[in-house]
């Protein structure tokens, strides 16, 4: 397994064109479980995206290696009574590194308060992840529940972790 130093930083402008690319990876890596081919284009929606660049109530962040990139996170609801991690990915090759648990440390520590962050319950390995940050983060003292996904009634539902950091 390859170790990688990884550091995690807000997003600028400059780095828009980066996290486009990653954004293409990540809604590939989703469509097995959400379904959905790519658009005419070969581009998959992008409203979070835009959203994570353009408004004010949500903060990206760009994981790399040196200059490598390796994944993002998008935070929305910055100023709600919960934050949710509206958007997490690892690109495959540092997957299974420790990398992941190391960034979203990083990023939840941000903004600490209650969060919310869904997966899909047929992304085996979004379950392991999840259930296991929630724990790091919160002990035994989270709560999971099955939400049907807005406008999107041909897809099981979400399932949504729920835990307070200090």
């Amino acid at each position: 397994m390859t170790t990688f130093q990884a550091s995690v930083r807000p997003v600028s402008a400059a780095d828009r064109p980066t996290v486009e690319r990653l954004w293409l990876m990540f809604r590939h890596d989703m469509a097995e479980f959400q379904g959905g081919l790519p658009d005419p284009d070969a581009t998959y929606h992008n409203e979070r995206l835009r959203s994570a660049f353009e408004e004010d109530d949500w903060a990206a962040y760009l994981f790399t290696s040196g200059d490598r990139p390796l994944g993002f996170s998008f935070v929305r609801a910055l100023s709600g009574p919960e934050r949710v991690l509206n958007s997490f990915f690892v690109v495959r090759g540092a997957r299974r590194s420790g990398i992941g648990m190391t960034v979203v440390r990083e990023v939840i520590s941000q903004h600490p308060g209650p969060w919310k962050i869904a997966f899909q319950d047929s992304n085996t390995a979004a379950v392991a992840f999840w259930r296991r940050v929630a724990t790091d983060f919160a002990g035994d003292a989270w709560t999971e529940e099955r939400r049907p996904v807005p406008n999107r009634p041909d897809v099981p539902p979400d399932v949504w972790i729920s835990f307070t950091t200090a």
